[in-house]
């Protein structure tokens, strides 16, 4: 299976292959990194709760903490979501528009799914929805 990508070139197996052993090192990664495992930071301890700095700190730390393991939860589903595409064909063409992803993009975020326009247009929504929230 061939996919069409960036000025007329043509991405082939082997540069699909490329992008999947990336993909899975980034999986690996994030799976044996730790951080989905610890709960340590997600704990109040009992000897906290009476001072109200201290269980605050810990209050910050646990969003922080929730705030990462989302963010790699997050990119883990569009890792797996992205290999899903490599085996059906359809990877490196964006989500919206079918039109390719840039490969500059896709070296630099290999779990991409949306072209640079599209992915703008996304996040100009979103924070339109924060400041707005």
């Amino acid at each position: 299976m061939y996919v069409l990508l960036g000025e007329g070139g043509i991405m082939d197996r082997a540069e699909m292959d490329k992008y999947k052993k990336k993909l899975l090192l980034l999986k690996n990664n994030i799976l044996n990194g730790g951080l989905l495992k610890s709960s340590e930071d997600l704990h109040i301890s009992s000897d906290d709760l009476p001072d109200e700095t201290d269980l605050a700190n810990n209050v910050i730390q646990q969003n922080v903490s929730f705030s990462i393991r989302s963010r790699e939860l997050r990119k883990l589903r569009m890792i797996e979501v992205a290999l899903q595409k490599i085996e059906e064909g359809t990877y490196g063409l964006c989500d919206d528009c079918d039109e390719e992803i840039e490969v500059a993009r896709l070296n630099n975020q290999p779990w991409a799914n949306l072209c640079i326009i599209h992915a703008e247009e996304r996040e100009r929504e979103n924070s339109k929805y924060v400041k707005n929230g």
